[in-house]
């Protein structure tokens, strides 16, 4: 049921040419990030607001003691996005992380080390590529129907988007047509494998090339951002603060929370 895509497509676009693309979409996410980060200043931001709070801290953590509080943070907040107090947003989030992560490494791995029918790609790679997408989708439309803001607590237009929206929606496009492709093209349907291998390329090229222009480079800085918090509060440097939002007190109860939260 599950086959190698990228080794169906060695018939039609030669190997290396596949690689190439590859590479230039690892560049771009790397180009993107960086003139991001200039751009917006927010690592500088960043860093001088992380050294303005040490000065501020009552306590001098050790280095042993900020490691702690690094893998707690990549523990809870970034493998199991614990900051988000709503169950299905929650739940939204990790489907579409953890699908995106298996989609784009299985891609990789069958786009380098299994680029031909000649070298069959074992079975989990091409299954794990294919449930990465279906998770993203999962994941992401139920995000972009039920949980948006605008959406669950505005009563807009579920098909109203704007500029922040690029990144999910070309992630969504991307999974959605590399699903498309590979049924198509497992059916023999060449016609409509080529129209739907078309757009995925273009989903897949805006995904990675509007990095400038959304929010994909917010994945980098979200740990780092919920890091510092951290050890803000354990040395001190955060105590003098009122609760934050992400609190439940703030609202009085869970059941008070914002809905989308």
């Amino acid at each position: 049921m599950f086959t190698n895509p990228f080794a169906e497509l060695a018939a039609t676009i030669p190997p290396w040419a596949t690689k190439t693309y590859v590479v230039l979409m690892v560049v771009l996410v790397a180009a993107g990030t960086l003139f991001d980060v200039l751009h917006k200043k927010s690592a500088k931001y960043f860093f001088e607001n992380w050294r303005s709070a040490t000065t501020k801290g009552s306590k001098q953590l050790s280095g042993g003691e900020v490691a702690s509080l690094a893998v707690k943070t990549a523990f809870s907040e970034v493998l199991t996005s614990s900051e988000f107090c709503n169950a299905r947003r929650r739940v939204a989030h990790l489907l579409t992380m953890y699908g995106f992560v298996a989609y784009v490494i299985t891609a990789a791995i069958m786009v380098f080390g299994y680029p031909t029918s000649a070298t069959p790609a074992p079975f989990i790679l091409p299954a794990l590529w294919h449930i990465g997408a279906l998770m993203v989708c999962a994941g992401g439309y139920w995000f972009w129907f039920f949980m948006r803001v605008d959406v669950a607590a505005e009563g807009n237009s579920p098909f109203r988007v704007v500029r922040a929206d690029l990144f999910i929606l070309s992630l969504l496009a991307s999974a959605t047509f590399a699903l498309i492709w590979s049924f198509f093209q497992s059916v023999g349907a060449s016609g409509l494998a080529v129209l739907f291998f078309i757009l995925f390329v273009i989903a897949t090229t805006v995904l990675f090339a509007g990095i400038p222009w959304s929010k994909f480079s917010h994945m980098f800085f979200k740990p780092a951002a919920a890091l510092q918090k951290r050890v803000a509060e354990a040395d001190g440097s955060r105590s003098n603060l009122p609760a934050p939002a992400d609190r439940p007190e703030v609202f009085g109860s869970v059941d008070r929370l914002p809905q989308n939260y």
